[in-house]
């Protein structure tokens, strides 16, 4: 390097922020640190390098809350399909996701490794949706599917699909009937919890549900008559 082109390097350097001095591992695995969408996005519209280290840093990510971020089908598909490892998806009332969505999430590499699914309060999906990625969510263990409007449709799917499932909520799902719980709980032995409050179905219904599995707790039922039930206030 030529003497006279120093000072120039040296003021180059100087004006680069010390982040953009990071290399690229390092960078992205400071990214991962990121608790929300809304900051990856943030992060992701830096710079194309920042861009890059956001999707290297999905990539490593166990869990992925859009909680309080109005994302769409298609953003919200993209950064699923990049977390391939993902374990745990928290999907909740004010993404503006619909069915189309969910069928672009199912076909995401991270899906049957998925433990944890929350589709809490989403207005825009029915059964269409919710069946498509649980058939392929084989490894869950916990579904939050409360404040939606599904039907014994997609118990069935559930039940034919996450026989390792522990817990659900259902809290308002008033489209589901007895048929749909039992076949839940016939076909997913490993399951302990139910949060059932403000569903249409009889506490005589439940009560059946605890002939077929005694451990099961169902949980937000304000009258049943059996003593194994957990009322929550």
């Amino acid at each position: 390097m030529d003497g006279e082109d120093e000072p120039m390097v040296a003021a180059a350097m100087a004006e680069e922020p010390h982040v953009e001095r990071l290399p690229a591992d390092l960078l992205a695995h400071t990214l991962s640190l990121l608790p929300t969408f809304h900051d990856l996005a943030m992060a992701g519209g830096v710079s194309r390098r920042w861009r890059r280290a956001v999707g290297r840093s999905l990539a490593t990510r166990r869990r992925l809350s859009f909680a309080g971020q109005p994302t769409g089908d298609d953003s919200t598909a993209r950064l699923v399909r990049a977390a391939v490892n993902l374990r745990d998806l928290d999907i909740c009332w004010e993404c503006h996701i619909t069915d189309k969505g969910l069928v672009d999430i199912s076909s995401a590499a991270c899906v049957g490794n998925l433990t944890s699914i929350s589709l809490w309060g989403l207005a825009g999906i029915s059964d269409k949706g919710v069946v498509h990625l649980v058939s392929r969510a084989r490894s869950l263990q916990h579904l939050n599917i409360g404040g939606t409007f599904i039907t014994d449709e997609s118990l069935y799917a559930v039940a034919n699909s996450c026989s390792n499932l522990k817990s659900i909520i259902l809290w308002s799902c008033r489209h589901v009937t007895e048929a749909g719980l039992v076949a839940l709980v016939n076909k997913c032995p490993e399951l302990e919890s139910i949060n059932v409050g403000g569903m249409r179905v009889s506490s005589e219904s439940f009560a059946g549900l605890l002939s077929i599995s005694p451990a099961l707790r169902i949980r937000s039922i304000s009258q049943i008559l059996n003593a194994n039930v957990v009322q929550v206030a």
